[in-house]
């Protein structure tokens, strides 16, 4: 061309520019045009695209979020919050933990092992560019019901992603979640938890500080796979035709990921790291605008230099490339030749392509031509903004009068308990947890099927030797609740996570969250997003416990049929000495077996209703903030006195579903007595506020002082011992009976 790209794009207004293909609407088009004072270049165009889209700009979603911080509560141990690639928080002793959860719901339907590998190589680099190691992963999964032909399809694929991926990095799987619904089937959701350790006096942020300072791509090259994937994928209605959007998937390669984790510790450790960020979602696009933005507000970049795995990619192409496994950092001149040997060490390729500036302007040039020349923070700050309009969905009053209360209750509590212990939702995790390596590095202390999953500090990081902590992970959801109440329903999946961290004898500390609704279009899910929002905030501030970050993920439905509302909500806590920390389940006979906190006959949303009779309506169970902050107090006092031998948090199923899982723990038969008048309301109850724990009987009496000054109710139930479980005058089954029925569902299926 004769003339350059940007003074040609501002002599030809009316050339047509494909905007609406790439997801822009016509209004969000002409707001470009109006920033620029001409219509954009194509490579602008892809740029502003993925940006503005909505997995990136948040644009629906900002004006709810907001909440997270004003109704934050006070935490000394927050570090870094809202707005970085991962919240960090102090636990102590010197050391922080950094810790996100994200989504990778669309690609991982689409082509079910990479979409769901990259999404853990996705998260696991948000955790890298904060200046952590990597120590653990977790992984919240939905799916479509166990018995849709789909679920086998798409979840064997899932699993098969993660544990390689994860595997291959030599990170322990420590937890999760796996969930069968019908309202899942064609958009099941993969949300990737990472945490990572590091200094707390050496954080790394996203930015682009200081004119001349260089600009370094390095990692993989970038190649066509996963072009546009967070505008195609991730920000539109998932239709039945999503087979044909294979190309925008990712490809993951977990051993350049592996050497770029070290190969960046070792930048870090050298200190010649201005800034950095990672490569997700929008790739060059997202790293340049944001770096920029952050900095001192300018940035040249050669995009020739870009290394490529296919030389036939045009500047757009590249510049929404969403190829795996890159980085890019900022360095000062004198750090170039330390940088680029330490990349050269690892074997992990690395390219200078631009340098910072100060002019306010993000410039990128293509074969000796500017082809963008546009404000930074336009694209990576301020993109849109909706207030979307929301109302009570039309059906709402008439599903919360549906309740269970008209439902018939059985009479044999031995055969609903064995029912609901081989139900899709209550069966073992095993088939799937065992792919995943729980215990690589040593440093594992408690995984699945534990309440929460719990490291050690100590040799995880060079010079940790020193300390006794550990911190522990949970994450927790639950669409039917969010569906009968998205307000409650939000509450309740933090107010599990909190209390299956608190099980462990770890207190609660922070919080990360994924929010997973339909299309934001809809005022009826915009209504179920926003209660979820305010009521998390809300229970936040009550219980003390900071929002560090997360993810929104919307238009998760097929044609107009949305999934339950799903907030999943992940707590991080920190415990002072891990020898100390409570394990789960029976671990000995001879123990006395407790009940902690109040049961109520609530059934709606519940697990019984769900199984016995496909039910879903009424309201779920009452949130009691107080009571759960309470509880975790008796728990976490009662660890560190070492007055408990093993725990066991009260949720789905209830008590029915705890006692029995708390005797498959070790294979150790437990006798108990039910505290109420109803054994039906007892066993499977699903109120909230509730742990089973056990004690040597010398310490009952210290226990029992401990919650009363607490206010928390507190009931002897029995003895542990035998190879049964039984409830005195209700039911008796064998532990071997139990295993049965609780570990043969899912091979049933998947073989």
């Amino acid at each position: 061309m004769s003339v350059d790209t940007v003074k040609r794009a501002g002599q030809t207004p009316d050339e047509r520019m494909p905007f609406a293909e790439l997801g822009m609407k016509q209004d969000e088009y002409d707001r470009v045009v109006a920033i620029l004072g001409r219509r954009p270049t194509g490579s602008e165009l892809a740029i502003y695209s993925v940006m503005w889209s909505e997995h990136c700009s948040y644009k629906s979603s900002k004006v709810h979020l907001r909440q997270f911080g004003t109704k934050a509560p006070k935490s000394e141990a927050l570090l870094v919050g809202m707005g970085e690639n991962a919240g960090v928080v102090d636990i102590g002793d010197g050391w922080a933990a950094t810790f996100k959860i994200e989504s990778h719901n669309h690609p991982s339907y689409v082509e079910p092992h990479q979409g769901a590998a990259t999404g853990v190589g996705g998260i696991v680099r948000d955790i890298m560019s904060m200046g952590a190691r990597p120590v653990a992963v977790m992984d919240s999964l939905r799916f479509g019901g166990l018995d849709q032909g789909d679920t086998r399809r798409v979840l064997p694929g899932v699993v098969e992603g993660i544990s390689h991926y994860g595997n291959c990095l030599g990170l322990p799987n420590i937890g999760g979640e796996v969930v069968f619904d019908p309202c899942y089937i064609g958009n099941p959701l993969v949300n990737a938890l990472c945490v990572g350790l590091l200094r707390k006096d050496q954080i790394k942020l996203a930015t682009a500080p200081g004119p001349g300072n260089k600009v370094i791509l390095f990692g993989a090259r970038t190649g066509a796979d996963g072009i546009g994937g967070a505008s195609v994928l991730a920000s539109a209605t998932f239709e039945d035709e999503s087979q044909a959007k294979r190309p925008a998937v990712q490809v993951g390669d977990p051993f350049m990921e592996k050497l770029l984790i070290e190969c960046c510790l070792e930048l870090y450790q050298a200190d010649v790291v201005v800034g950095i960020q990672d490569l997700g979602a929008a790739g060059v696009s997202c790293a340049t605008t944001e770096l920029a933005a952050k900095g001192t507000g300018g940035m040249t970049v050669d995009l020739n230099l870009v290394p490529l795995r296919d030389p036939t990619l045009r500047p757009e192409e590249i510049l929404m490339s969403e190829s795996q496994e890159r980085m890019m950092a900022v360095v000062t001149p004198g750090d170039i030749d330390a940088f680029l040997a330490i990349c050269e060490k690892w074997d992990v390729p690395a390219t200078v392509i631009g340098e910072v500036t100060d002019t306010g302007r993000l410039v990128m040039t293509w074969d000796g031509e500017v082809i963008v020349d546009i404000p930074p923070g336009t694209a990576a700050d301020d993109g849109p903004v909706y207030e979307r309009p929301f109302h009570e969905p039309l059906g709402q009053h008439d599903l919360n009068l549906d309740t269970p209360d008209s439902l018939e209750r059985p009479s044999d509590l031995r055969t609903t308990l064995l029912q609901l212990l081989a139900s899709a939702n209550l069966s073992s995790r095993e088939w799937v947890t065992s792919q995943y390596d729980r215990y690589v590095r040593g440093n594992t202390v408690l995984a699945q099927p534990a309440d929460a999953g719990l490291l050690r500090v100590s040799e995880v990081m060079p010079g940790a030797e020193e300390t006794t902590r550990g911190i522990a992970l949970a994450t927790d959801g639950n669409g039917r609740y969010a569906k009968l109440d998205p307000y409650a329903g939000a509450q309740l999946a933090l107010s599990e996570a909190y209390r299956n961290v608190a099980v462990t004898g770890a207190t609660p500390l922070a919080v990360t969250n994924c929010l997973n609704f339909g299309s934001p279009e809809d005022p009826e899910v915009m209504w179920q997003f926003a209660e979820a929002v305010r009521g998390l905030a809300d229970a936040c501030k009550t219980l003390g416990v900071p929002v560090t970050g997360g993810n929104v993920s919307f238009y998760n439905q097929t044609g107009t049929a949305a999934i339950n509302p799903t907030p999943v909500v992940g707590v991080l806590g920190v415990i002072d000495d891990v020898a100390k920390r409570v394990r789960s389940g029976f671990p000995a006979a001879g123990l006395r077996v407790v009940l902690l906190g109040a049961t109520y006959d609530e059934f709606g949303g519940s697990e019984w209703a769900h199984v016995a009779h496909d039910h879903l309506g009424g309201l779920p169970p009452r949130v009691n903030l107080e009571a759960e902050r309470d509880l975790a107090t008796v728990l976490t006092e009662a660890a560190k006195q070492g007055l408990l031998e093993g725990s066991h948090d009260l949720s789905d199923g209830g008590l029915g579903i705890a006692l029995a899982e708390a005797c498959l723990a070790q294979g150790v038969g437990a006798t108990v007595s039910l505290p109420g008048g109803d054994a039906f309301v007892d066993l499977f109850s699903e109120s909230t506020a509730r742990a089973l724990v056990c004690l040597k009987p010398e310490h009952f009496e210290t226990l029992t002082d401990l919650c009363a000054r607490l206010d928390v109710p507190c009931y002897g139930l029995g003895e542990t011992g035998g190879d049964s479980l039984v409830v005195e005058g209700v039911l008796e089954a064998t532990v071997t009976e139990l295993r049965m029925s609780h570990e043969a569902t899912l091979p049933g299926v998947f073989g």
